[in-house]
């Protein structure tokens, strides 16, 4: 029998031998090294080991303030699609059960909802996501390192533990005649890096007690306990989703929002969501900025806002605040700058070019950190794979960023491709735009007699030609589904009419 095991020590002896050793090899450790086990850096990983290539991923969770982390696999499988998905299939189980009796079933009543058992269940869900994405790395002989990584010089990274230190290990084979020990330290050299850490919450720090009693998305999912009486702060699809499910399951939910609803998104396809979500029972505070947190003695979280329309200050109390104020590439601790990774100034994202490369030619960056990039899953994973067959296969096919669907999971999903109204009218003029629209009443609605007035659906089409459609917006159940449909059909007949359209740009 033997047994294995790792503990830290300091051995600044073994350190030099080891980083000589390595000098002297003159060639780089791993063919490729990513640092991020999210979606978009595991696909990379994996994909890149498909082609025989040494392999390392590193992947770190900073905990966050309130103290929650998580394993392998990203904001996505951990503190986001999966975890928000599986809540918000909760709250429509709850809505199902209201339409129930309508369809002949005798529900008793009340009916309450149990917010420990179901995050216990989700937790366990995420956490066998956890786990697989280990085995798939050990499968395909992707090493995996749990260190955060730091750029020492263009080709080398270096580890720190769990301290915050520098890690220095030794790896102990213990056998009944043979004890052996191994120095290993966390200095990896690569030829090629891709950098795909992804974003954090952010705080508004600016506002006295945010940071001390407040939490974020990255602490909803993992509460053991309810989160009673909440008070969500944002306008953004994080803040809408979320309280969307907290409603759905009877909590009393409220959204603080400074100015619009879903930023970025056609305005009028967000007014029916924020329309529906009031008759649904989410309170809605508009035009107001928080400006204080007090804790109470009864522990209830004591805030003050001001209403921007008329100037007054308000207050009421609630048992968790949780903040929903946007999200921020994840780079401080990677010192970027002292490789000469450009990044955005304003936004903090990494600037790639059309293949995914930085300005450092043997670096490369993927998913949410990347500016002007859809953060979405799909896109990272699909975007990290293309990177690894362009570096290793012999590929030359590139990430195609154009007409990516994308869907909001309110209690009312909302499911869109393309160009809202607002951007095509921004890009093209309002005299070349044609609008189709229409509401419908989806069938399950009918029978259960609910209310279907934002049940909604349009197509943006420019008005010259066959009346190309540069954007599909719909509301309704399911949403997500149909739009990937509709998207898919959209995509090809983009690719006919470019292909239609290159003779005449090159007469131009």
């Amino acid at each position: 029998m033997a047994a294995l095991w790792w503990r830290r020590r300091r051995l600044p002896g073994a350190a030099g031998l080891c980083r000589t050793a390595r000098a002297l090899s003159g060639k780089p450790e791993y063919d490729l090294l990513v640092i991020g086990g999210g979606s978009g850096g595991l696909a990379c990983a994996k994909e890149a080991a498909q082609f025989g290539r040494k392999v390392a991923v590193l992947d770190y969770v900073e905990p966050s303030p309130q103290g929650t982390k998580w394993g392998l696999g990203g904001t996505c499988v951990n503190v986001g699609c999966i975890p928000k998905k599986l809540m918000h299939q909760a709250a429509l189980l709850g809505s199902a059960l209201k339409d129930a009796q309508r369809y002949g079933w005798n529900i008793a009543h009340p009916v309450h909802h149990n917010w420990s058992e179901m995050a216990q269940a989700v937790q366990n869900y995420v956490k066998s996501l956890n786990w697989g994405h280990r085995v798939q790395l050990q499968d395909k002989k992707v090493k995996y390192f749990n260190v955060k990584g730091s750029f020492s010089d263009p080709h080398t990274i270096r580890g720190l533990t769990k301290g915050g230190k520098e890690g220095n290990y030794i790896m102990l084979l213990v056998n009944i005649s043979l004890r052996e020990q191994t120095f290993f330290e966390t200095i990896l050299t690569a030829e090629k890096i891709v950098i795909a850490t992804g974003g954090r919450p952010k705080y508004p720090t600016h506002v006295a007690g945010a940071l001390e009693y407040g939490i974020t998305s990255d602490d909803l999912f993992w509460l053991k306990e309810s989160p009673g009486k909440t008070l969500v702060v944002g306008a953004s699809y994080i803040s809408l989703e979320c309280a969307g499910f907290l409603t759905g399951i009877g909590l009393d939910t409220t959204v603080m929002m400074r100015s619009i609803p879903l930023r970025g998104f056609d305005q009028q396809m967000a007014s029916l969501v924020t329309e529906y979500m009031e008759s649904y029972g989410t309170k809605f505070l508009k035009k107001c900025i928080p400006t204080k947190v007090e804790k109470l003695e009864s522990n209830r979280l004591h805030v003050t806002w001001k209403n921007t329309d008329s100037g007054t200050e308000e207050a009421d109390s609630f048992d968790t605040v949780m903040w929903a104020v946007g999200r921020a590439p994840d780079t401080k601790a990677l010192n970027l700058e002292a490789v000469g990774v450009k990044t955005n100034s304003e936004t903090g994202k990494i600037i790639v070019d059309a293949s995914e490369a930085t300005s450092v030619p043997h670096i490369y960056a993927v998913g949410d950190i990347t500016e002007g990039r859809p953060e979405l899953t799909p896109t990272a994973i699909a975007a990290g794979k293309l990177l690894a067959q362009r570096l290793f296969g012999q590929s030359s096919e590139l990430m195609d960023y154009d007409n990516v669907p994308t869907t909001v999971f309110t209690p009312l999903e909302y499911g869109c491709v393309g160009l809202s109204e607002e951007k095509a009218v921004q890009c093209y003029g309002s005299d070349n735009i044609e609008v189709y629209h229409a509401f419908y009443k989806p069938l399950e609605f009918t029978v259960a007699e609910r209310d279907a007035t934002q049940c909604y659906m349009k197509m943006v089409c420019l008005r010259e030609r066959e009346q190309r459609i540069l954007g599909l917006h719909f509301i309704g159940p399911n949403a997500g589904e149909v739009i990937q449909g509709f998207a898919l059909g959209i995509k090809t007949i983009k690719q006919v009419w470019e292909k239609e359209d290159a003779p005449q740009r090159s007469n131009l």
